[in-house]
């Protein structure tokens, strides 16, 4: 690979990493076993020549053989969630960075991007958005990239790197510009699939706006977990903006070329969308959750509302039947009394007791009744 070819990726970073003391890659040379062809995890191998395939190496072996049959080559390897083994037999043939191998083989690594002498290492993560479950679901990809060649290690479905390949290949001329092509294609991939979760975001946080007014009593959980979502998206789109300001820097230092450089600025712009909308994806969420929460306090509100207002009514109620229930309790007290029939009760055998009885028990509960009036107890 001349050094036209490889002066892009040096404008990518200009960080370096020593390997750990007592670190092992795990290859087959450390004793473990080599990859069974029958059992690799290699999605699509090919060796390109000035953009367009010369070879579909059946083993990566291959591909490294491939490579010194001629000058400005390329070998693009594709793996799908592979072994340790395999991957460390590709780093014994690409002298690929031995922590580099560790982060791609222990995945659930925040999107970056590092240098390791003439070798690339960059992390992104990719989002897809399931209807059927309305969740992001989010994956994760390596790619390991050098002067001949470009390694892309894919941990989830997302993005389809097929289409990438297929994509490129119909463009040969952009694909003679090396494993930086391969960089840009792939940044772009991720970044398209970003659209359909933003807006697969944007109507789930239209429905929640439905649900919160129509006071369905699940909305806030559902917030919730919304939220970490948008923060979770946040996480894997974010990053991509230090990348490509990185490589945007390092434009006219390396020379890089001009409709390379047009189809970076385009995927910068579009990240910068993507950041935008799920910035304010945050924002949105957090204000929704605060008018829930006026909402459902104005309801209990209500509700407490009227449990006073009902006890108040059942109170007047209670002192209407305790009223009547006393001014009612005097003349059968009276009636009670003059009831027992003792024989050594004077007014028993008094001409006026009758009457007086019938007097004593209209006042008293004459009285009680313009006291319990006065009071409002009826």
């Amino acid at each position: 690979m001349t050094d036209r070819r490889l002066a892009p990726l040096t404008a990518l970073s200009t960080l370096t990493r020593r390997p750990r003391a007592g670190a092992h890659l795990p290859t087959p040379g450390h004793g473990l076993p080599a990859v069974v062809e029958g059992r690799s995890r290699i999605i699509d191998n090919a060796v390109y020549s000035d953009g367009r395939r010369v070879a579909t190496p059946a083993t990566a072996e291959e591909s490294r053989e491939e490579l010194s049959a001629g000058e400005d080559r390329l070998a693009w390897l594709g793996l799908y969630r592979p072994e340790p083994q395999e991957l460390g037999a590709l780093a014994e043939l690409y002298d690929l960075p031995e922590l580099a191998v560790e982060d791609a083989i222990k995945a659930h690594q925040r999107p970056k991007f590092e240098r390791y002498g003439s070798t690339l290492f960059v992390v992104l993560k990719s989002a897809r958005y399931r209807d059927e479950a309305e969740e992001v679901e989010f994956g994760e990809l390596h790619l390991f990239l050098g002067a001949d060649f470009a390694i892309t290690v894919r941990h989830s479905e997302s993005p389809d790197l097929s289409r990438v390949r297929r994509r490129l290949e119909s463009e040969p001329a952009l694909l003679a510009k090396g494993s930086e092509a391969v960089l840009y294609a792939t940044l772009d991939a991720v970044v398209d699939g970003y659209k359909p979760v933003v807006d697969g975001l944007a109507n789930d946080i239209d429905e929640i706006e439905t649900e919160v007014f129509r006071g369905d009593p699940g909305v806030s959980r559902r917030i919730y977990e919304l939220s970490q979502e948008v923060l979770e998206f946040q996480r894997a789109s974010v990053p991509l903006t230090g990348i490509l300001a990185a490589i945007t820097a390092g434009f006219d230092k390396y020379g890089v070329d001009e409709e390379l450089r047009s189809y970076l600025r385009d995927v910068a712009d579009h990240v910068t969308q993507v950041n935008e909308r799920a910035e304010a994806f945050r924002l949105q969420l957090r204000d929704i959750l605060t008018v829930n929460a006026t909402l459902v306090a104005q309801r209990q509100n209500d509700e407490i509302r009227e449990l006073t207002e009902a006890s108040i009514a059942q109170g007047e109620e209670v002192k209407k039947i305790s009223a009547w229930a006393a001014i009612l309790f005097a003349p059968t007290l009276v009636g009670t009394v003059y009831g027992m029939n003792f024989e050594n009760m004077p007014e028993l055998s008094w001409q006026f007791g009758y009457p007086m009885a019938l007097t004593l028990m209209a006042a008293v509960s004459l009285v009680l009744y313009v006291i319990f009036k006065r009071r409002d107890w009826i």
